[in-house]
């Protein structure tokens, strides 16, 4: 049992943390509030490799485990760039690892490299208005014709289609009536994102405004069948492979943004001169920083417990979602603790804990809630009843 990085997950941070460094505070800030894409942060970082972190070296990428991709994701949301940074390139990270695991050698190599350069960008399109987590009532349809599909239907909260050339899309390609099991009859694609017909709007929310939530409207896109992935009417177990790393990485970018907004919060106290003395000598003000530290370390500990099961090929369903849950909570109070500190300042953009807590929303709410995760935990871990 070792609880530290190997000197190469150590270099992974280090070089992460200075890559880092050139986006200041203000840029996000100017970010958030244009609401703008963060192009030359999304640049810089493919220029310099890491969207490939865990892909293959045959397409381009390092080869290297979600551990390390956690580690990475960890490092950009500490840095200060919080949500905003992490979402830019959260899905080249994750979400091409279904193309990498099921699809054919002439895919991998077509579909991969262009994200990774950073010469096309993607989206995963999965989630839809009426079905929630119940992603076997997806309503969009994928029907077959010679040659590929056509394909209908909306989909919602897709995070960057707003700037995407490239979409992972699941769809139904036999109806729900007409299948064995509600998962059958699902199937995934890699496909161009067709803007003559696919109309995207823009979904106003509280924060992460530089990195867009999209509502999609597809109407008779076609895909043609070189773009499915895995076999037809396996998308639904293809998609599961991917649910575990996801977790993971949310899991680590929440505890990266409650490290820096406690980082903030500490430091803001050992400045703050009040009664003339700093407020980080009150235990009012030492305790609840303390706290929320010792809660992060711990979370993390869970989170990456899961990603060196994930890369051992164990089973880690229970430790992500654990993972993401706790770091997610505490990474949440971390941040209103932080806030707190700050008093009346922390309610104010320019101490970047405000930004903080908006984007941290994320994490605890997304892809799953913490409820489902209960849920999950009770019914795998202390063998209750399944209650949804």
């Amino acid at each position: 049992m070792d609880f530290s990085y190997t000197q190469d997950q150590q270099n992974i941070r280090d070089a992460i943390l200075n890559q880092c460094s050139q986006f200041s505070d203000d840029y996000w800030l100017e970010r958030d509030r244009e609401g703008l894409f963060p192009l030359d942060f999304y640049k810089s970082m493919a220029d310099a490799g890491w969207l490939g972190v865990a892909m293959p070296e045959s397409v381009g990428g390092a080869g290297l485990g979600i551990t390390e991709a956690a580690i990475m994701m960890q490092a950009v949301a500490e840095a200060g760039g919080g949500m905003t940074a992490a979402s830019s390139i959260h899905g080249p990270v994750f979400s091409l690892e279904p193309i990498a695991l099921f699809g054919t050698e002439e895919q991998k190599q077509r579909m991969i490299p262009p994200i990774l350069s950073g010469v096309e960008k993607m989206c995963f399109a999965v989630t839809e208005p009426n079905a929630g987590l119940d992603t076997t009532k997806l309503k969009t349809r994928a029907e077959k014709q010679d040659g590929g599909y056509l394909v209908n239907g909306e989909k919602i909260w897709i995070t960057n289609a707003h700037v995407a050339d490239r979409m992972m899309l699941l769809a139904r390609t036999t109806p729900l009536d007409q299948v064995a099991r509600k998962t059958q009859g699902l199937s995934l694609f890699f496909t161009c994102l067709d803007r003559s017909k696919i109309e995207h709007r823009l979904i106003p929310k509280m924060g992460r405004h530089a990195v867009g939530s999209n509502m999609l409207f597809i109407n008779d896109l076609w895909i043609p069948e070189e773009d499915r992935i895995g076999a037809e009417g396996e998308g639904f177990k293809i998609i599961l492979k991917g649910l575990n790393p996801e977790r993971i990485l949310l899991g680590a970018e929440a505890v990266g943004i409650g490290r820096n907004a406690i980082q903030r919060a500490a430091r803001y106290a050992r400045e703050r001169i009040v009664f003339d003395r700093p407020i980080g000598m009150n235990q009012g003000i030492q305790h609840p920083l303390a706290k929320c530290w010792a809660q992060l370390e711990a979370a993390n500990l869970m989170v990456m417990k899961a990603a060196t099961l994930f890369d051992k090929g164990e089973d880690c369903g229970v430790e992500a979602n654990a993972g993401k849950y706790l770091a997610a909570e505490n990474a949440f109070e971390a941040c209103h603790t932080a806030m707190l500190t700050l008093g009346g300042m922390g309610y104010a953009q320019e101490y970047h804990v405000e930004r903080l807590l908006r984007e941290v929303l994320i994490p605890r709410t997304a892809p799953v809630s913490p409820h489902m995760i209960l849920n999950f935990l009770a019914e795998k871990v202390l063998e209750l009843p399944k209650s949804y």
